[in-house]
């Protein structure tokens, strides 16, 4: 039998980090506008230092986002058709609502900013549905940003029998295990498969392609299941609080090394030393930051207030709407005669 759902006591620390990890993607998306990678809408002036920031949190922002979805998974379980039925109606529903709305007009200020199409959004919405968007088309299946949403729901019903099982017939297993890297240190040995899936994964194949938030999509799966894992262990969550501070000496080392690796072995091509060494380290890495920051987030921030009632509310909404919001705003901003910094602040506020 399927096992019914926990009766639990909030956890607020879960609240705070996903409201961290939204905000984080606000700030990401802001700074788009001025690294020099393309994107929907851009500043005429490009740089470096936000080029390397872009990276920074490309490294460690989508995987927290996973392993706090998978960790708030642990808690949503009951019975199956409540959870397909939830599932549909907060991730489907406004990934679809979303892609026949809001997010035309992203792609419609991409093919005006990038001189593929001139007129009114009006004049350009029924284009809109000719081909599909990254293939020489126009139609955002996937919904641009809201890929997660489409992602998340994928990965929760695969998944969905191997979690069962594990807080079920599987559960005497998995303490046994997780018990092993609740000892000191081995909590980092988790990075291993995502620094293999990484490395070996061909990079241009369908599920190796890095479109996703910087990412591949079998990248995320551990992450999604560590989430779900670190939960349903209480020894696994105190060695993720009492180590916070070691992984972030960690992380920041990691860090450095893949910005010296960068100069090396940046265009490094799929199957060479180089190439596993980058990409290697770059999973290592944001396993390190994802352990500090949910162990610090976990240590600190199980704490209520007025504040996090209404931002644990708003923080989907916010997420769903706030790319359109920053393109529209960004589309006008950057062809202002001002500076750069100027230019990010107004975008952001």
């Amino acid at each position: 039998m399927y096992p019914e759902k926990l009766v639990v006591q909030r956890r607020y620390d879960l609240d705070w980090l996903r409201i961290f990890a939204i905000f984080s993607v606000f700030i990401f998306h802001s700074g788009r506008f001025f690294d020099q990678m393309d994107w929907h809408v851009k500043n005429p002036l490009r740089y470096q230092g936000m080029q390397s920031w872009t990276m920074f949190m490309v490294t460690w922002m989508m995987p927290l986002i996973f392993v706090i979805s998978g960790a708030s998974l642990f808690f949503s379980l009951g019975k199956v058709g409540k959870f397909i039925k939830n599932k549909i109606l907060r991730l489907l529903v406004p990934l679809i609502v979303g892609v026949f709305t809001h997010i035309s007009l992203c792609v419609y200020l991409e093919r005006v900013t990038h001189h593929q199409f001139s007129g009114s959004f009006f004049e350009f919405y029924p284009h809109y549905f000719q081909g599909l968007y990254g293939e020489g088309g126009n139609f955002a299946w996937m919904g641009l940003h809201l890929w997660y949403l489409l992602v998340l729901f994928i990965f929760s019903l695969a998944l969905l029998p191997l979690f069962y099982w594990l807080r079920g017939p599987g559960k005497h297993f998995w303490n046994g295990v997780a018990s092993f890297f609740a000892l000191p240190g081995m909590i980092y040995l988790l990075a291993l498969p995502i620094a293999w899936i990484m490395i070996k994964i061909k990079p241009y194949s369908i599920l190796g392609e890095r479109a996703w938030g910087g990412w591949n999509l079998l990248g995320y799966i551990p992450f999604f299941m560590y989430g779900f894992l670190i939960l349903s262990h209480d020894g696994l969550q105190t060695r993720l609080k009492k180590s916070w501070v070691i992984s972030l000496g960690l992380a920041l080392t990691s860090t450095v090394a893949i910005f010296f690796a960068n100069k090396d072995y940046s265009h490094a091509i799929y199957g060479t030393q180089g190439y596993a060494i980058i990409n290697g380290l770059f999973g290592i890495t944001a396993w390190l930051w994802v352990v500090t920051i949910f162990g610090f987030g976990m240590k600190y921030f199980n704490i209520n207030n007025k504040f996090i009632s209404y931002a644990n509310e708003a923080v989907l909404p916010f997420y769903i709407l706030h790319q359109t919001v920053l393109l529209c705003v960004g589309f006008f901003v950057t062809q202002w005669q001002i500076s750069s910094p100027a230019k990010f602040a107004i975008i952001s506020l």
